[in-house]
């Protein structure tokens, strides 16, 4: 069964967006419900996965100088292997299993061209994968986390 969200969870979500460290006193305020209720619908969207509610670090400001995409072809016989392997990489923040040329799709953040090169030949050597295709972000053109008006009917 499909687990469902309403609007008042959608309200409670999209101030969360705007500042995750909003409390629940002041969520209650904005959405016309009670703190007990926000506190309990909080909760629930934690403990069903509709929500994380997480610190995002900036990579930049911290010396990654580097970030882009890399995708993995992968003999079909080694992708659980390759998975589990992909996750131990450290410069991979994002690994997913993908449709289409390219079997997985994962995102990076590396300090120099060097550290580019290791994770490169570290992914090429794991045993199943064929082939992969890297590209380098060069500027942001949207860049987005609230994921725009999502129809919850």
């Amino acid at each position: 069964m499909e687990k469902r969200i309403d609007a008042t969870d959608m309200k409670i979500i999209r101030l969360l967006q705007k500042n995750g460290r909003m409390s629940n006193t002041e969520i209650a305020k904005q959405t016309g419900v009670s703190e007990t209720t926000v506190r309990y619908r909080l909760q629930r969207l934690l403990r069903e996965d509709f929500i994380q509610i997480v610190a995002m670090i900036n990579p930049l400001r911290l010396g990654f100088g580097i970030e882009g995409i890399i995708r993995i072809k992968v003999d079909i016989k080694a992708i659980d292997h390759v998975a589990e392997r992909l996750k131990a990489v450290d410069a991979l923040y994002f690994v997913a299993r993908s449709m289409g040329a390219y079997d997985f799709d994962a995102e990076y953040f590396v300090k120099s061209s060097t550290e580019l090169k290791d994770m490169i030949d570290l992914i090429n050597a794991m045993e199943g994968v064929m082939d992969t295709d890297i590209s380098t972000v060069l500027d942001y053109v949207k860049e987005r986390y609230d994921f725009g008006d999502l129809d919850m009917d």
